[in-house]
C-alpha cells in the first residue's frame, strides 16, 4: 500500500495570495511601466520615483485588492484544474496528456480570468493612483470600497471592463503555470535523477513562470491599459490598435519587470502549495 497527498480545491487561492504579499512591489512596479504612454522610465527609477514620492508603504498600494483577486481568479483556475486533473489520472491511472492539460489549464484560466475581473480592476487602478496628481486618485481605500464605488459611479459593467482580455491572459498564464509546472515536474521526476522535493518544485516552476511571462506579455498590457482609461478606448480592438501605434515592442513594454515578478509569483506559489499538499493534503491510499 501507498500513501499519496493530493491537493484540496482552496490551497491554490491561499498558495496564491502568500505569493503576492511577497512580490505585489514588483506587480506595482510593473503597472506603472506598462501605463507610461511613452517609455520614459526603466523599473529601478520608477522604485525610486515612488519610494521617493510616497514612501516605502507606497510600493504595497492595492495589496488588498491583489489578495482579492488571487482569492477569485487564482482560486478558480487552481480549483478548476487540479480537482479536474486528479479525477481524470485516477479515473485513467496515469498522467494525463500534455495537451489535454493545456486545454484544461486554458477552460480554467479563462473561467478565472472572468471571474477576477472586478478585483483585477481595482487592483490596478489602486497601484497607479500612486503615480496620478493628488486631484485625479481616485483614494479607494481598499479592494471592498474600490468594488462598491466602481459599481455605485460607473455601473456594473465598468466592473468588467477589460474581462475578454483578462480572461484570455488568464487562459494564457494558467497554460503556461499549471500545465507547463506539471509537465516540467512530470518530466524531471521521470528521468529518475530528481524526487519529489523542493528542488525538483523550484526548477520546474522556473521553467513554468518563464512559459507563462512569455505568453501572457501582450495581453497584459492591452489588459491594464484597458482597465486603467478613462473612457479614451472604445474597446479592446482600439486598445490594440492604439497600442500597435507604438511600435510591436508595445506589446512587450515592462516585459522584464514583468518577468522578474511572474518567475518569483510562480516559484512561491508552487514551493506554498507543493508545501500545503504535502502537510495538509488529502490521503489516497492505492495498493501496489
Amino acid at each position: 500500500m501507498t500513501e499519496t497527498r493530493v491537493s484540496r480545491w482552496y490551497f491554490g487561492g491561499i498558495a496564491s495570495c502568500a505569493a503576492a504579499c511577497c512580490t505585489h512591489p514588483l506587480d506595482l512596479i510593473k503597472v506603472h511601466l506598462q501605463t507610461q504612454q511613452e517609455v520614459k522610465m526603466r523599473m529601478t527609477s520608477m522604485a525610486t520615483q515612488v519610494v521617493r514620492s510616497d514612501g516605502l508603504l507606497a510600493l504595497y498600494n492595492g495589496l488588498s485588492a491583489s489578495l482579492c483577486r488571487q482569492m477569485t481568479y487564482s482560486m478558480t483556475r487552481f480549483a478548476i484544474y487540479e480537482t479536474v486533473r486528479d479525477k481524470i489520472s485516477s479515473r485513467n491511472q496515469g498522467p494525463m496528456p500534455f495537451y489535454q492539460k493545456i486545454f484544461l489549464a486554458a477552460f480554467g484560466g479563462l473561467t478565472g480570468g472572468f471571474i477576477g475581473t472586478p478585483a483585477d480592476m481595482v487592483n490596478v487602478r489602486m497601484q497607479n493612483d500612486v503615480k496620478l496628481p493628488p486631484e485625479l486618485r481616485r483614494n479607494y481605500a481598499h479592494a471592498l470600497d474600490g468594488l462598491l464605488r466602481v459599481w455605485n459611479e460607473e455601473g456594473i459593467r465598468k466592473l468588467f471592463s477589460g474581462a475578454s482580455m483578462a480572461a484570455s491572459r488568464g487562459a494564457m498564464v494558467t497554460v503556461g503555470q499549471l500545465s507547463c509546472y506539471d509537465q516540467a515536474k512530470q518530466l524531471l521526476l521521470g528521468t529518475g535523477l530528481m524526487t519529489d522535493n523542493i528542488f525538483t518544485h523550484i526548477f520546474a516552476s522556473l521553467i513554468a513562470g518563464g512559459c507563462a511571462t512569455v505568453l501572457c506579455q501582450p495581453m497584459d498590457v492591452v489588459k491594464t491599459r484597458l482597465m486603467n482609461s478613462k473612457g479614451e478606448y472604445k474597446g479592446v480592438i482600439h486598445c490594440l490598435t492604439d497600442t500597435g501605434k507604438l511600435g510591436p515592442k508595445a506589446f512587450y513594454k515592462g516585459l522584464v519587470p514583468a518577468g522578474i515578478r511572474l518567475i518569483p509569483h510562480t516559484v512561491l506559489t508552487f514551493i506554498f502549495l507543493e508545501q500545503l499538499r504535502l502537510y495538509f493534503g488529502i490521503r489516497v491510499v492505492t495498493s501496489t
